[in-house]
């Protein structure tokens, strides 16, 4: 077949969780069908001629990405458009542009949007059968069913009603669409009761790519990876590192903290015995040399990739419900879950101080993502999807 696949991430190297699941997703598709690849481009110095990539895709397009500026001319008109604010601020004409042209260049079987950010340009779509590819509204949704205040409830609930009327339209171009986790597939339902198909894809990791990742674990050290310019990881650390970590440190005064990632100049409460080793090109050395990753996440939708790619690398993880939400893991068996200061460094005390229960969990784990979470496992149910978008073709 020839796919025509749209990415709001340039997916290589694929350094981030969504860069990851759109670089694993063409190295599948690649195997077995011919893809056109139109990109925005989220950051300046992307290399649209990267080896590894261009050997995945027959064509590929970049297209420069504009980033949601509230304050906009546009962003301002979005307050009276029936259309999300965001979507309103970055859609990008030379985004429309290319779509039409690829389509009229060629014909093609099938499109797929990945996420929010292209899946906005399904009215472009010219009857081609498209799948929308990881539909997530968790986050806009916690916002209002959170809010500390009844004015920001009010205020958030008129967003989450503005973007389920906009989903309930958007949804209408696509013949099928995928969400990472059981928990999203139900908000989904409730939120746009008609809907296309659902299928639960969810995120995973090319074990091959992990297998020849060999570090001799440091004592007592901890990680967490991921960016601050993601809001729910600066939250996850301001809470360890200000209530957490101190309880730890009392009973492992020489426990070491790693954070990767760019920070942002975010800031976090001050301690001593915290690295923050800002981006890092490969996060996996680290991640195999620490004795406990950490997922210390309080919001957020999603899964958690690098709660997978820590029982890949075979470090053991401490998480938070919320962390671990969407994961088929077992408190105990394959991870340890805790949600209260105390209790969070408590599970990580333990883990620190019991070997057995370091490598029961590890081993456990890596089963898991063998069976479960490894792409060799997951990618042949997305192929079958796409086919079956594909004989929707009139």
């Amino acid at each position: 077949m020839r796919i025509l696949f749209l990415s709001a991430w340039f997916p290589y190297p694929p350094n981030n969780g969504s860069k990851l699941r759109i670089y694993n997703l063409l190295r599948g598709l690649a195997e077995h069908h011919e893809v056109t690849l139109l990109s925005f481009a989220d950051q300046s110095d992307v290399d649209p001629n990267a080896p590894a990539l261009r050997f995945l895709v027959r064509d590929l397009h970049v297209i420069p990405w504009k980033p949601f500026t509230p304050n906009s001319w546009r962003a301002r008109f979005g307050f009276l458009s029936l259309t999300p604010r965001a979507v309103v601020d970055t859609y990008s004409p030379e985004m429309a542009s290319q779509i039409e042209r690829t389509l009229s260049d060629s014909d093609y079987d099938v499109i797929i949007a990945s996420q929010m950010g292209t899946a906005a340009y399904g009215h472009l779509f010219q009857n081609v059968p498209a799948l929308f590819e990881e539909v997530e509204i968790t986050v806009l949704f916690e916002q209002f069913s959170r809010a500390p205040s009844p004015w920001r409830r009010f205020r958030y609930g008129l967003t989450w009603a503005k973007h389920r009327r906009y989903l309930a339209r958007l949804l209408r171009h696509f013949q099928a669409c995928t969400v990472v986790s059981e928990q999203e597939r139900k908000l989904l339902s409730r939120a746009v009761p008609d809907h296309p198909p659902i299928e639960i894809i969810p995120n995973g990791v090319n074990l091959n790519d992990y297998r020849n990742i060999h570090e001799e674990p440091e004592p007592n050290t901890l990680i967490f990876t991921g960016a601050f310019t993601y809001s729910a990881n600066h939250d996850a650390m301001t809470w360890f590192v200000g209530q957490v970590y101190p309880l730890i440190q009392a009973q492992v005064p020489d426990v070491h903290l790693y954070i990767t990632g760019n920070h942002a100049d975010k800031p976090l409460p001050p301690a001593d015995g915290v690295t923050r080793t800002g981006y890092v090109d490969d996060v996996r050395p680290l991640v195999a040399r620490s004795w406990i990753s950490l997922a210390p996440l309080r919001v957020g939708g999603g899964t958690r990739l690098k709660i997978l790619e820590a029982m890949a690398l075979r470090t053991p993880v401490v998480a938070t419900s919320k962390g671990a939400e969407g994961l088929d893991v077992q408190d105990g068996e394959h991870l340890l879950i805790a949600d209260t200061p105390q209790a969070f460094a408590d599970a990580v005390i333990r883990l620190l101080k019991d070997p057995a229960l370091r490598q029961r969990l590890t081993d456990n784990a890596y089963q898991l993502v063998r069976e479960k979470y490894d792409w060799a496992v997951i990618m042949p149910r997305f192929l079958h999807l796409i086919e079956q978008v594909a004989r929707e073709k009139g």
